[in-house]
């Protein structure tokens, strides 16, 4: 799963190793001593994207809450901050970057040792779950903009909507389980926070609205799927927190009441002044990041 390094591939049986003889800190001599800030996640961690680019870029937004964050702890632009977010990237579902290879890549720059301090992982919307060969972003023409045969629960069985009912919380514990293993023993004093995703749509209801140029709405009336995937992504995030042990930032809470069908939305819409006009579609604002960046800074590492 975790590639060609050693540290990787032997760190389920040390970390059993260690549980059963009682030691702990870090294990290899001259292993390296950590940074204070670790960021693992896709597109609603970097928030950005390269429309130019024929190949898979790994931009990160200047607002985007990493960027908000490591401004607060006073470490923007140092060495103290491992980022290697990436937009599309999956727990393991591929083909782009995974929690494993961003883990890998961490690894590779020194980022787990005693000294790191918070260690945050944002996956879970790019995944194939349960029987389904999609994602939620393969749904959106046949399912979220399809006026005519709506995305209720229906669209499911259909092929047209990915499986939500394949999405718990045991099953994402353990499509995260080897990496947190690993994270946990190489910096055994870090906060693991499992951050969730902000507001998109209000929990519970069936309309999915998306706002072009702050005056031009689209309204799927029939968009219970869209929101069932998003509740029940969040519950399996909750739940997967408590199982391994994590922390867990409830970001839906945060941002409860500025979604993007709200009068005053911190995800932004098509070229909506009310969000970010130049914004990543579907993604938070600056605003809504700020909001995600100053709850981790005042729990985490003030």
């Amino acid at each position: 799963m975790f590639g060609n390094s050693g540290r990787w591939l032997c760190a389920a049986a040390v970390a059993v190793a260690a549980s059963m003889t009682g030691a702990g800190g870090a294990g290899a001599d001259n292993a390296p001593e950590g940074k204070e800030l670790v960021i693992l996640g896709d597109s609603f961690t970097a928030n950005a994207w390269d429309f130019l680019s024929t190949e898979l870029e790994c931009v990160h937004g200047t607002t985007a809450w990493p960027a908000q964050l490591s401004g607060l702890m006073g470490i923007q632009g140092t060495d103290q901050v491992v980022n290697p977010s990436c937009p599309g990237a999956s727990i393991d579902s591929g083909p782009g970057y995974t929690l494993a290879l961003e883990a890998r890549d961490a690894d590779k720059a020194g980022a787990f040792g005693p000294r790191t301090k918070l260690v945050t992982l944002q996956f879970g919307f790019n995944d194939h779950w349960g029987n389904s060969d999609q994602t939620l972003w393969d749904s959106l023409r046949e399912c979220i903009f399809n006026l005519v045969d709506g995305c209720g629960p229906e669209a499911v069985a259909q092929g047209r909507m990915t499986d939500y009912t394949g999405v718990s919380g045991p099953a994402y514990a353990a499509r995260i389980r080897n990496a947190v293993t690993y994270i946990r023993y190489y910096a055994p004093n870090a906060r693991i926070v499992l951050v969730g995703y902000p507001e998109l749509f209000p929990s519970g209801q069936d309309t999915v609205c998306l706002n072009f140029f702050g005056a031009i709405p689209f309204i799927q009336p029939r968009g219970r799927a869209v929101i069932e995937y998003f509740d029940r992504i969040d519950q399996a995030q909750r739940e997967a927190a408590q199982e391994l042990k994590l922390d867990y930032l409830d970001a839906r809470t945060l941002t409860a009441g500025h979604g993007l069908c709200s009068a005053q939305p911190w995800m932004n819409g098509v070229f909506d002044p009310r969000a970010d006009i130049n914004g990543l579609l579907f993604h938070p604002s600056t605003v809504g990041d700020r909001v995600v960046a100053n709850a981790l800074y005042d729990r985490y590492t003030r």
